[in-house]
């Protein structure tokens, strides 16, 4: 069975209701349409004739002849995947973007787009076996990298060098047999936290993404706001100080060389270094090396110098959210890819400083909390990319 897509604007409107709100009897559905039963019942049914929608059972009475429930067919199955921080990750989602089954492991960007990707269709190859399909619906994928969407390529990444301009859409789509989107990170994390996470009862919010690369996807009316070329939201390499830290992107004192996790790292072997946290010291005297997550975990466990570098490093990212909160106004800040253990001490400055400094109409009611999706948001949004794809009329 091919399954080609919706026909026209009202099958993509019952494809996206059955999507974001899971099956809905054939009763629901005419009524949230607004379509006359006649013209309804043609179109779910064309639907059903391409597999891309399917009859669930029976609905409950609402009195008279028993309605039947619709939902997204079982063989609409999207591929995920999230590359950065140091691993890849790959999921299969259903048709509601609920991931299935996924497989993780760690990779180095620094080989090279070709190998990565090359990985990438493996494993993506061995999900699609397990469960039997020809081939998969679509697949979304989620960099840390400024995006060319309308080309499916990176642009002069600082996270993923060697990558620039490689065609990962192209190259995966002509691999795979199906249709691939591409997209950076944060804005796959906020389309995640959009359809199922703290988000999804919020129109406008803003989904700052921390981890090796830091960005910000923005939720806008509804809809995911990307900018005129794609661009928006990349605040990872704003500048905070003329005379700060270098970053990998060649300029000195962006956030990304103040937040990132690199930077914590590097902050922390100067601290062990100094002779200014046992704790740290003691780590790298024994691994060689120092992790984000060996300052998570001292951190977390009262040590007063790690504290102190999570709070400098959440403090400059509270500046910079004072501005954007100020700018754009939104009803929830959401904040993601912070390591394990570290979010409370974090989250406490962040708030402090943007709560101190922004005017009292833009965060009145404006919370500021943790993600508690973890890496799923982006997984759920990448399927969400190429899901948006597909549910539109060509």
């Amino acid at each position: 069975m091919t399954m080609v897509g919706p026909e026209n604007a009202d099958q993509a409107r019952l494809l996206r209701l059955l999507r974001d709100d899971g099956p809905r009897s054939r009763v629901e559905l005419v009524d949230v349409l607004g379509l006359p039963r006649a013209r309804f019942a043609a179109e779910a049914d064309r639907l059903v004739a391409q597999g891309l929608v399917e009859v669930a059972g029976p609905a409950a009475s609402r009195g008279g002849r028993r309605s039947s429930l619709l939902r997204i067919g079982a063989q609409v199955r999207f591929g995920a995947v999230l590359v950065g921080d140091g691993r890849l990750r790959v999921a299969l989602t259903d048709g509601e973007l609920n991931p299935l089954t996924r497989l993780d492991e760690p990779v180095d960007v620094r080989l090279g787009p070709e190998a990565v990707v090359g990985r990438t269709v493996e494993l993506l190859g061995k999900l699609r076996a397990e469960a039997g399909l020809a081939r998969l619906t679509g697949v979304g994928v989620a960099l840390p990298a400024p995006v060319a969407v309308r080309d499916g390529t990176p642009v002069s990444p600082p996270a993923l060098p060697g990558w620039h301009r490689f065609p990962v859409r192209d190259t995966l789509a002509a691999e795979l047999g199906c249709p691939v989107h591409v997209d950076n990170d944060a804005n796959a994390m906020a389309l995640g936290e959009s359809h199922a996470g703290t988000g999804r009862p919020f129109d406008d919010f803003l989904y700052v993404k921390l981890g090796d690369a830091v960005g910000c996807g923005l939720v806008l009316g509804g809809s995911l706001y990307r900018g005129a070329t794609s661009g928006a939201g990349d605040i990872g390499h704003l500048q905070l100080a003329e005379d700060g830290p270098l970053c990998g992107c060649g300029n000195t004192g962006c956030v990304e060389a103040y937040c990132g996790d690199a930077a914590l790292v590097r902050e922390a072997v100067t601290v062990a270094r100094a002779g200014r946290s046992t704790v740290l010291a003691e780590r790298l005297a024994a691994a060689g090396v120092l992790t984000v997550a060996d300052v998570a975990a001292a951190a977390t466990e009262g040590d007063p110098a790690a504290q102190t570098l999570v709070r400098d490093a959440a403090r400059r990212l509270g500046q910079v959210l004072v501005g954007l909160v100020s700018f754009v106004n939104p009803a929830i800040v959401i904040i993601g890819g912070a390591a394990p253990g570290i979010g409370p001490v974090l989250l406490a400055e962040i708030r402090g400083v943007v709560y101190r400094r922004s005017t009292p109409l833009a965060t009145g009611t404006m919370p500021i909390v943790l993600s508690d999706l973890d890496d799923r948001a982006a997984l759920i949004g990448a399927a969400r990319l190429t899901s948006e794809q597909l549910f539109t009329t060509r």
